[in-house]
């Protein structure tokens, strides 16, 4: 499943949380491609991942907490 993260909410973004959430959810992202994209994403600029289907549900969940706001890609 392939989400666009849209932008982070929070009022003070934890960088390494956004980072390491990344790496957690994505499939083939490396920490230093994950440092990148929440720079990117933290920017303003909407950031394609692909996440697991089996682990979708928790993502999802890891993505809210840390007021992440995506939407699905087909």
């Amino acid at each position: 499943m392939k989400l666009n993260l849209l932008s982070c909410d929070s009022q003070r973004p934890d960088r390494r949380a956004i980072a390491q959430c990344i790496v957690g959810i994505s499939i083939d992202v490396s920490e230093s491609l994950a440092n990148e994209l929440t720079d990117i994403l933290l920017e303003g600029d909407a950031v394609e991942i692909e996440v697991n289907d089996k682990d979708s549900g928790s993502a999802l969940r890891s993505l809210r907490k840390l007021d992440i706001d995506y939407e699905f890609i087909e």
